[in-house]
């Protein structure tokens, strides 16, 4: 395995359909896109982070994170 990689083991096919759906979402909706210059489709509002709290949200079981501010 390539440094910065990660693997996950899919234990049968509802597993790896929830996976894919998570997955898919985050793609689709919260990641950076170079052709929006490196921001994303559905962008969060903009936020004081010296007085805000911060949530973080992880996907894929913790293979990736999504953070958004805390109610």
């Amino acid at each position: 395995m390539q440094a910065g990689r990660t693997a996950m083991l899919v234990i049968g096919e509802r597993h790896l359909s929830t996976v894919l759906t998570e997955y898919t979402e985050h793609y689709n909706r919260h990641r950076p896109h170079q052709s929006l210059d490196q921001r994303p489709p559905d962008p969060p509002p903009v936020t004081n982070l010296g007085a805000a709290r911060v949530r973080r949200r992880p996907i894929m079981g913790g293979l990736i994170n999504e953070y958004s501010q805390a109610a």
